[in-house]
């Protein structure tokens, strides 16, 4: 993912966190956030995720045009029926999932931050499953920086793809 501009906005914020089910009140409510810690509103923990929505290339964002917005009526803009999707790596027909997601905050994300956001590859590793062959680990290091070049948070997503479709037996 590479975002060259991550507006954080309070009403962005306060939407997260009501989407995501946390009625904490520093995710809103400037008189109270003024209290705490922090001094003033900040993004929930998983908020930098949001930022897939300003990555022109993130593929489960719909596409502007021809192929129309969601609920516009136009051709579906992502899933592929079963019959056409292509199986995941590992040379055996298995698949791919998301396995663990991490966040090291260096400082709150906060109303009026500009963010840009870069991904490089991180570690690789293997493991032997019982039941799918040979499991490959990968991750994938996103770093967010403000508009001075701080580094603010590091996400660290963390991807699994098995060998061959996990055995029923």
């Amino acid at each position: 993912m590479a975002v060259e501009k991550f507006p954080v906005e309070a009403s962005h914020i306060m939407m997260f966190a009501r989407s995501i089910g946390d009625g904490n009140p520093i995710y809103y409510d400037e008189e109270h956030a003024k209290g705490t810690e922090p001094g003033g509103i900040i993004a929930p923990p998983t908020f930098a995720q949001a930022s897939a929505q300003f990555d022109p290339n993130h593929g489960l964002r719909p596409k502007i045009g021809g192929d129309g917005w969601f609920g516009s009526g136009g051709a579906p803009t992502g899933a592929k029926p079963r019959g056409e999707r292509k199986s995941g790596g590992g040379g055996g027909g298995g698949g791919g999932l998301h396995a663990e997601q991490r966040f090291i905050y260096h400082r709150h994300m906060k109303p009026g931050d500009v963010l840009s956001a870069t991904t490089r590859p991180g570690k690789t590793w293997e493991k032997q499953g019982r039941r799918s062959g040979k499991l490959v680990f990968s991750e994938s290091v996103t770093e967010y920086r403000d508009s001075n070049g701080e580094l603010v948070v590091t996400a660290i997503g963390v991807g699994v793809r098995t060998e061959r479709p996990v055995d029923q037996g």
